[in-house]
């Protein structure tokens, strides 16, 4: 699994998230990351069908990942459903990886599914997505198979070290959306991440993404602008120093606010009334 990927979150124009998935692809990125509820996982295939089509890539060098809706994950049928609606979609005979979006509806049927369709051949690998750490453990202690991977917001606003040693009690490897800060914080204008920045020649944002690269997260930061496609995948030429690791981490701000949506009843009654078909 690449530990920097690409993500399509909000690009909702078909041509402009094809266009922008060949564009990563061109600048070195085999991790594309899409989902049911985006409504692109068909530009998505188009784009890898495109790119093996005209010699970027073959097939076993992307990892593909998409993720099942909470509409879908209310039975084991409706979750069985919903991964083959994915494939269909995407026109894919698999994906690379799978993941449950949310811990919300019946999960542990979902992910029953899920089991059923990896051990078919037809998810590579499956995890799931915004488990928190009290959430993914009781998970990982009742299921069949353990989840591989669990996507959450990640960045040095929100850093969530406890959620991560149980990751790795769990052996599931931590991935990051909103590896950026997500719109809400202001990295940019941060003294103190351009100071780092600059020491190593670099941008705020390739320290960001650097910093949890480095503690072991993939990231998958999201553009539709080439200048930065590429500058967010060019992170491998430069290493933080455990000094610079120690500053980022003094950003964190906890469990405050905003950063944990999820424990929000409106927000979870929210993703409950999104539906992606009838």
């Amino acid at each position: 699994m690449p530990m920097v990927g690409f993500g399509v979150f909000k690009v909702t124009d078909k041509e402009e998230c094809q266009q922008s998935v060949l564009s990563a692809i061109r600048s070195g990125y085999r991790l594309i990351d899409t989902a049911a509820v985006y409504g692109n996982e068909d530009a998505v295939g188009v784009a890898v069908r495109e790119a093996i089509a005209t010699g970027l890539c073959t097939r076993e060098e992307l990892f593909i990942t998409s993720k099942l809706w909470v509409q879908d994950m209310a039975n084991y049928d409706l979750a069985k459903a919903g991964i083959e609606s994915s494939l269909k979609k995407s026109g894919l005979d698999y994906f690379d990886l799978y993941l449950l979006h949310q811990a919300m509806g019946d999960y542990f049927s979902a992910w029953r599914a899920l089991e059923d369709a990896y051990e078919a051949g037809k998810l590579k690998a499956i995890g799931v997505s915004n488990f928190y750490a009290h959430v993914l453990a009781n998970f990982c202690e009742t299921v069949r198979i353990t989840p591989m991977v669990n996507q959450v917001e990640l960045h040095p606003y929100f850093a969530q070290p406890a959620s991560l040693e149980t990751m790795k009690h769990y052996n599931v490897q931590p991935e990051a959306w909103a590896p950026l800060g997500g719109g809400r914080h202001k990295p940019y204008e941060n003294e103190m991440l351009q100071r780092i920045a600059d020491a190593h020649q670099k941008t705020i944002a390739q320290v960001v993404l650097r910093w949890n690269v480095q503690r072991g997260v993939t990231v998958i930061p999201k553009s539709t602008r080439q200048e930065r496609i590429e500058e967010n995948f060019a992170i491998w030429d430069f290493s933080l120093t455990d000094n610079e690791m120690a500053q980022i981490n003094t950003l964190d701000l906890g469990y405050v606010g905003e950063a944990v949506k999820h424990f929000n009843p409106e927000f979870v009654r929210g993703c409950l009334g999104v539906k992606i078909h009838d």
